[in-house]
């Protein structure tokens, strides 16, 4: 029996909220009964197998096994992937565990090209001034961890982008026209900085020790560049990137084995959807 799940449902069970489906359920079995094809962007962050405390999936595999089952995951993933599809990774290693998310992209190399490697940064220090947040760590070893990384993989390594659909403004003004851009944008990079919105207790982040703020996939989406987009998230937790869907005019498709968080999922949705219908 898979350690990994304390307590495997018995079935799967689908949900829909407007446009939108979510499935409480193993992983692999629900990607296996997905049709081929027909994924435009997938946005997600698996479990990182550093001991973090889910609710039913138990975060501590051997390595071996986790690396081996993320494989298995990723296959199922790019089968339901269209050709142009987008697949953005978000994963972190540990400071004791670092190695796990390049170990990880090297088991992938034969699915997927790696397109894009965006540092997700959540805090960061300029001059003598900070922004964002962290987990602070007990080390005299390690510094904090401030970054996280999104792989951004596609089929072919040759998917167009619209990166000005996540640009910034040009700070010095007079390149706009020097260099014949047509608007006051220009390439954001592969550094974003995202920071969680500050909380004072776990339940403002829905008791989910992973979550990602909205605005993150909401960015790959942009990125992408595919109007009404029908968005993928494996495991989707409290269903950040439905949010994100939603709010960016697609379709979205989550997984995950806990009901708590299937339950969370679907009420965030349908708050956000009804807003959506009242505006």
């Amino acid at each position: 029996m898979d350690q990994s799940i304390k307590r495997l449902p018995a079935r799967t069970l689908r949900y829909g909220v407007g446009r939108h489906t979510l499935y409480r359920g193993d992983c692999l079995k629900v990607l296996r009964s997905l049709p081929e094809g027909q994924i435009d962007v997938v946005v997600t962050s698996p479990p990182y197998n550093l001991g973090l405390n889910y609710g039913t999936y138990q975060d501590q595999r051997d390595e071996g096994d986790y690396l081996d089952w993320m494989l298995a995951c990723a296959t199922e993933v790019r089968r339901t992937m269209a050709p142009d599809a987008s697949f953005f990774l978000n994963i972190t290693g540990s400071s004791s565990r670092p190695w796990l998310p390049f170990e990880l992209m090297v088991r992938l190399r034969g699915l997927f090209q790696l397109q894009n490697h965006i540092t997700w940064v959540k805090s960061i220090s300029v001059g003598e001034d900070s922004l964002g947040h962290f987990k602070p760590i007990r080390s005299d070893r390690f510094l904090h961890r401030n970054h996280e990384h999104i792989f951004h993989l596609t089929q072919t390594g040759n998917v167009a982008i619209k990166r000005l659909a996540v640009g910034v403004p040009y700070k010095d003004k007079s390149n706009i026209a020097r260099r014949n851009h047509q608007q006051d944008l220009r390439c954001r990079g592969d550094t974003w900085f995202i920071p969680y919105s500050t909380v004072q207790a776990r339940a403002q982040k829905f008791n989910h020790p992973a979550s990602f703020p909205v605005m993150l996939p909401r960015m790959c989406i942009r990125l992408h560049g595919k109007a009404a987009p029908t968005v993928l998230d494996p495991f989707m937790g409290s269903g950040t990137s439905l949010i994100a869907a939603e709010e960016e005019g697609g379709r979205g498709i989550g997984i995950d084995v806990d009901a708590a968080y299937v339950s969370v999922a679907r009420n965030r949705l349908l708050s956000s959807f009804r807003s959506s219908q009242a505006a």
